[in-house]
């Protein structure tokens, strides 16, 4: 099954622009959830406050999930990514729900493979994909938190690619046909996701594409670890993604030069999903589905993007848009590298 799926995901993405989804928690705070909505029933007793740990959802609001999941799949998405973007037990300390990460993984991972599969059944010539999403953890392994010690870290190397290693297990059990470790700030946190997803395919003998997306946090061009595009690039090129790009932190407008770059300089697929727009003065996003689709159309016609979607504060209308403006370019063909 897994073989076929992977087999039909290269085939789309030679045939197409593939379209990603878009953001989770913008279409999460659409519903207004108490603290009792996060809590359900299966986490009523907690110490610790729930509200904004939108990963629980999955366990305690699943339908919600489902919903959203639906939302963007009938607004033309090809890959839905599951709800997990904080599901490790570095991110989950701050609820102190650590026992509940594998939980967390899983049940995301059936949620959106679920709905997946129904729209894959509606039209088979359209096959729908899930990358379980693998997030940055709320720890640097590269910087200090303490600025009167530089040296010190919050966390070592082995404490993260353990977190991740326990999370990919989790996702690839509940079903995902892509790992998407994402919105990427600091390359040795990525390297630790990498070296923990490889462990897990090498121990389990299941292996699945990659995604890796980073992040370029200002008009400096570099991540938050003080790499530029083409040095984070090189960090990861040993990987042999199926796809690398640039999501969040920037609207598309702001991330044009570092596609064409990435274009430039990338032997594999090439993704992107920006901010739609930089946050206005009350952290809102402004940019609407068609000054987006504007500058994006210009990516595709030059032909430098296999994927594209949205991050934070798109919804299903930016996606729809995308997809009816995306069927009118062909997929930037991979680059014949050359070997001495």
């Amino acid at each position: 099954m897994k073989q076929a799926i992977n087999a039909a995901l290269h085939a789309a993405i030679q045939q197409r622009i593939l379209l990603i989804d878009g953001a989770m928690g913008t279409m999460i705070q659409r519903y207004q959830l108490t603290e009792a909505d996060y809590r359900g029933e299966t986490f009523k007793n907690h110490t610790h406050d729930l509200k904004g740990n939108n990963d629980i959802l999955s366990i305690t609001k699943p339908e919600i999930i489902a919903a959203i999941h639906r939302e963007y799949l009938e607004a033309g998405a090809d890959i839905i990514e599951t709800n997990t973007f904080s599901g490790t037990v570095i991110a989950q300390a701050d609820y102190q729900l650590e026992s509940a990460v594998d939980e967390i993984n899983y049940q995301s991972a059936l949620i959106a493979k679920r709905e997946a599969t129904a729209f894959t059944a509606k039209d088979p010539n359209k096959p729908r994909f899930v990358a379980g999403a693998i997030g940055p953890t709320n720890r640097t392994l590269s910087l200090s938190p303490d600025v009167n010690n530089p040296g010190y870290r919050a966390v070592t190397f082995d404490q993260v690619m353990q977190a991740y290693y326990q999370q990919t297990a989790a996702l690839v059990k509940g079903g995902v046909d892509i790992i998407l470790i994402e919105t990427i700030f600091d390359t040795l946190n990525a390297k630790a996701a990498i070296f923990a997803v490889k462990q897990f395919f090498k121990d389990s003998g299941k292996e699945l594409p990659i995604m890796i997306s980073g992040t370029i946090t200002d008009a400096s061009g570099r991540t938050l670890s003080g790499q530029t595009l083409e040095a984070f690039y090189i960090s990861i090129e040993h990987a042999k993604p199926f796809s690398v790009g640039i999501n969040c932190a920037l609207g598309a407008a702001e991330m044009r030069t570092h596609i064409e770059e990435l274009n430039q300089i990338a032997a594999c697929y090439i993704s992107c999903y920006p901010n739609a727009g930089l946050p206005n003065a009350f952290g809102g996003y402004d940019e609407t589905p068609e000054s987006m689709c504007s500058i994006i159309d210009e990516w595709a016609e030059k032909g430098w993007v296999n994927i594209v979607g949205g991050c934070c504060g798109t919804t299903p209308d930016h996606i729809r848009h995308m997809a009816a403006h995306m069927k009118n370019y062909a997929p930037r063909p991979l680059p014949v590298i050359e070997t001495v």
